[in-house]
């Protein structure tokens, strides 16, 4: 096993919280970079980062999403119903996606309208909240019967943060999406 991997294990067992927070920050931070990044791609001329905007991420990610994805993962779902069967497996998959991912959801666009000192923090949430959730339940419902039957419990938040490496890039382009023309859009 190589350094790298044993000293992620070891912060993992010693330090579940920071160390979970951590790496789900980074994958938010690099989320959105390459999220700006390919947009970039198609810019004339080429625009330069909004740094505020990838600052705003590593914040949701490592001090909002990470603590209250180990809390949900690590001491509350996983602790409450024990064990990795299909059965089992897919009343975790349900409990999560229809109690957990809404509430998650809300938070994500509540506290970006906050980061960003908007005048109505819950305008963007109300406007985008339901084409999100639709397009969560594609993408997550796949991802979590993985999760929930073959992962094991220390490398859930893990196993979350890559696959929301590519989940954050789609909440990045809903996010840039304009509030008044998402309706339009998101629901086509």
């Amino acid at each position: 096993m190589s350094k790298f991997r044993v000293f992620v294990k070891t912060a993992l067992e010693k330090h579940p919280l920071v160390t979970n927070s951590i790496i789900y920050g980074s994958f938010c931070t690099i989320s959105e970079f390459s999220q700006q990044t390919s947009s970039k791609k198609f810019k004339t001329p080429p625009e330069s980062y909004d740094t505020p905007a990838i600052a705003r991420f590593a914040i949701y990610g490592t001090a909002i999403a990470g603590p209250l994805l180990y809390g949900w993962y690590g001491k509350i779902l996983d602790k409450a119903i024990v064990g990795s069967t299909f059965k089992i497996s897919m009343k975790k998959l349900l409990i999560d996606q229809f109690t957990f991912t809404p509430g998650l959801l809300g938070v994500f666009f509540v506290s970006m309208s906050l980061m960003e000192r908007k005048e109505d923090i819950f305008e963007e949430c109300k406007q985008k909240f339901l084409p999100t959730f639709r397009t969560s339940c594609m993408f997550w419902i796949p991802a979590q019967l993985v999760n929930f039957m073959l992962v094991p419990p220390l490398l859930r938040v893990t196993y979350i943060g890559g696959c929301s490496f590519a989940w954050i890039n789609i909440l990045c382009y809903i996010k840039r999406q304009d509030v008044e023309t998402d309706r339009v859009q998101l629901n086509e």
